[in-house]
């Protein structure tokens, strides 16, 4: 069997978007069993989240089922691929380390939990926000996987929206909740990007 490049690229995104799934869904199980104590959610949270969903997942899982929109490919280049795929296999380990290290404090939402603690340990020993690592990880994974000038970067776009709507108010809520706690934590790590950003 003869798979083209492109064709390779779009299998790889299928694959990393059922691991992303396998790796969410235990945790999402068991968030539904720990109470929440407060939450910020709101209409602009749930649009940001619509917007990373479709970006991320049904924008490119409509492109890699039917061709459309066909107009906006170009041609896929075999290193691109690769990159694509190591990034998205990078974006799978933050992710997984991610939830483990949350634990049962992990939210879809922006949510406190029964006992929530301020988790500093994995990935959050130098990033803040590694699920939105993931996410920034995984959208410019997708752009290098998938050779078409809409669905490729749409990962990247649902993911800026996603973040910017919901940092600072992540921030805040932690704030209120861990206090000086937070600020100390905050001095000493960034936001998605180790030693930059």
């Amino acid at each position: 069997m003869n798979v083209s490049v492109a064709a390779a690229g779009e299998i790889v995104w299928m694959i990393g978007i059922i691991v992303w799934y396998v790796i969410r869904y235990p945790f999402e199980r068991r968030a539904k069993r720990v109470r929440i104590v407060s939450h910020r959610r709101s209409g602009l949270d749930r649009a940001a989240l619509v917007s990373a969903l479709l970006g991320l997942s049904i924008l490119p899982a409509f492109y890699v089922a039917t061709g459309i929109p066909r107009v906006a490919d170009y041609p896929a280049r075999f290193w691109a691929i690769v990159v694509g795929a190591l990034m998205f296999t990078l974006a799978m380990w933050v992710f997984r380390r991610t939830h483990k290290e949350l634990g049962r404090n992990w939210s879809v939402t922006l949510e406190i939990r029964d006992r929530h603690e301020l988790v500093c340990n994995g990935p959050y020993a130098l990033i803040r926000h590694p699920m939105y690592t993931s996410f920034l990880l995984m959208g410019l994974g997708q752009a290098f996987l998938l050779s078409n000038w809409i669905a490729g970067p749409a990962g990247i776009v649902g993911f800026a929206v996603l973040f910017f709507a919901r940092a600072d108010k992540e921030e805040r809520m932690m704030l209120e909740i861990f206090g000086s706690r937070y600020r100390d934590y905050m001095s000493r790590t960034k936001r998605i990007i180790p030693y930059l950003y």
